[in-house]
């Protein structure tokens, strides 16, 4: 099991809108999704109908002895699955910093998991801080997956999560954590600076970019009122389409991957490295686990809404075009100094 940690510390950069649906993509592709929800916010687990009581989150595997499977809970989408949030997650900050291995405690939490074989990826998605749980996702993670929207001031978070990445690989925490890619969000066809700012970040980061852009759509900020992702709510829209070429891009960009989606239940190549010494603790996690997931306390989600399709009608926008070379120099750019 791959771990792709999606974070920014700058916050509505549309980081949880990518985790679920990136999530809800690559399971519709076949892939087994695991989405770890660590925002106490608790947004990816409110759109995907998994809110749970007190004590359903990481926060007791962090600070106690629970088994991080024993959390896990099926979602209504096919191979998808989900470890909710709390807001409990938030005293971990307080509580993870008074242990010496506070950076490397998640990633002892997800180690069984990933010898399990039950899940290809596991996605995090993480706060919008600077905090512990960020930078324990970023020592747990095998790679980084930067959303950052198409404007100035998504230069300047890039920068920095670009910087603290290079901290956690200095200090040897985990070193062989790499940048999975960058994702530009809230892209306008219409406005020059979007296309400055996907010019600019390309000139730094050159390949690390994906081809795959993700819109400004009003489909992608409704479908969380229904709790639905935009793939259930409205699959013809824009970011619907967008959310499943990022997936099939985010597919090919794996080690020894094919052009092609995996057929259904094909997994995706798994990270050096996964049978290491937590093979003994998933053993005793798994038998600790006999039960389906769906046995868990956590309470089946409500149906949704029906979804209000009054906002599309036909559909009439166009996929968004490749960005043009910039009408005018952008000026000092945060980035200049900054080495993929």
């Amino acid at each position: 099991m791959k771990i792709v940690a999606i974070a920014n510390q700058k916050g509505g950069v549309g980081k949880t809108t990518t985790a679920i649906n990136l999530a809800a993509a690559l399971a519709q592709q076949g892939v087994r999704t695991l989405l770890v929800d660590l925002d106490p916010q608790a947004n990816a687990s409110s759109a995907l109908g998994c809110l749970t009581e007190e004590g359903g989150s990481l926060y007791s595997c962090l600070v106690g002895a629970d088994f991080a499977a024993a959390k896990v809970l099926e979602t209504r989408l096919p191979n998808l699955w989900c470890i909710p949030s709390h807001m409990e997650l938030a005293g971990s900050e307080v509580s993870l910093a008074r242990n010496e291995n506070h950076l490397i405690r998640l990633r002892e939490v997800l180690e069984p998991l990933t010898v399990l074989n039950r899940w290809d990826v596991c996605l995090i998605d993480c706060p919008p801080s600077l905090g512990i749980l960020m930078t324990s996702a970023l020592s747990a993670a095998d790679g980084l997956l930067i959303p950052i929207q198409c404007e100035y001031y998504g230069l300047e978070g890039l920068a920095k999560i670009i910087d603290l990445h290079e901290r956690i690989c200095a200090a040897g925490v985990n070193p062989n954590v790499t940048i999975e890619g960058i994702l530009m969000t809230m892209f306008d066809s219409r406005t020059n600076l979007s296309r400055q700012v996907v010019d600019e970040v390309r000139r730094v980061f050159e390949d690390l970019v994906y081809e795959s852009f993700i819109p400004r759509n009003v489909a992608l900020s409704e479908a969380p009122s229904h709790a639905l992702t935009v793939l259930e709510y409205a699959p013809n829209s824009p970011g619907a389409r967008a959310y499943r070429e990022a997936a099939a891009e985010f597919i090919r960009r794996q080690p020894a991957a094919t052009a092609e989606p995996p057929a259904t239940g094909t997994p995706i190549p798994e990270a050096a490295g996964s049978e290491g010494p937590a093979a003994e603790a998933a053993a005793a996690e798994a038998a600790a686990i006999e039960a389906p997931a769906a046995e868990s306390p956590a309470a089946t989600p409500a149906t949704p809404a029906t979804p209000d399709t009054t906002h599309s009608g036909p559909e009439t926008q166009t996929p968004v075009p490749s960005p043009a070379p910039p009408a005018s120099g952008m000026g000092a750019s945060p980035l200049a100094t900054t080495a993929p």
